[in-house]
Parts: C-alpha cells; structure tokens; sequence
C-alpha cells in the first residue's frame, strides 16, 4: 500500500509540475504581439488543446486526491460498483481506479451503447428534417 500511495504522489507531483511549466510557457507566448491573423488563429487553437489538455489533468489529479483520501479512510481498493476488492495488477497499473476489470468493462459497455442510442437518435432526426425545416434554423 506504501508503495502505491508514492506512486501516487509521484505522479501527482509530475502533473502539477507539467502544467506549472505549460502555465509558464503560455505566459511567456503572450508577451509575442504584431502577430499575423495565421498566427493569431494558431495560437488560439493551441490554446483550446492546451484547454482540454490542463482540463484532462485536472481531472487526473482530482482522482489521485480521491484515490489518496480512500487510502486515508481504508475504502482505497475497493470496488465502487460491486464491493468486491481490485486486483493488485490493477491497481498497480492505475492506482487511482475506483472500479474493479469487470465493473469497469461493464461500464464501457453500457457507455458505448448509450452514445450508439443518442447516435442513432440524431440521424432519426436528420432523416425526420425536411429542407424548410434546416432553412428556419
């Protein structure tokens, strides 16, 4: 347990310490003006991905706090679904998991067949739109 909880703050260190250098450089590439409308448009759209990039760390981290905050209560390695314990390997491999294989596979299976239910029900709509309805909108 000793073991994953420093992997843990090991790799939550690494992130925080890639996005303050991501926040650094993002600050210094501001300080660039006479910039061109192409340029403008390339930094912008390097900014979104830097957006959902720092988005998706966050994220990351707020799971290691919660996988860290587990280990402090004793529920750290327990299966949020079923209760049942998670494999060793697992955990190694992602220590902040809240969901044993099975609980996690069964997941992305009713995930996946959610988004083919919601995709299935805008192409009933394109196909249920007429001409004089796209024209209105």
């Amino acid at each position: 347990m000793a073991d994953l909880r420093q992997q843990l703050l090991d790799m939550r260190a690494k992130l925080l310490q890639e996005m303050d250098l991501e926040a650094k450089a993002e600050r210094e590439g501001n300080k660039d003006e006479g910039l061109d409308t192409y340029d403008l448009a390339s930094e912008e759209r390097d900014r979104e991905i830097s957006f959902i990039l720092s988005d998706r760390e966050h994220s990351k981290i707020k799971n290691i706090d919660d996988a860290l905050e587990r280990m402090d209560e004793g529920s750290y390695g327990v299966c949020d679904s079923c209760g049942l314990e998670i494999a060793e390997e697992r955990l190694t491999a992602m220590p902040f998991t809240r969901l044993c294989r099975d609980c996690q596979q069964e997941h992305e299976r009713e995930a996946r067949s959610q988004k083919r239910v919601e995709d299935e029900r805008n192409v009933y709509r394109k196909l249920g739109s007429t001409d004089a309805d796209e024209e209105s909108i």
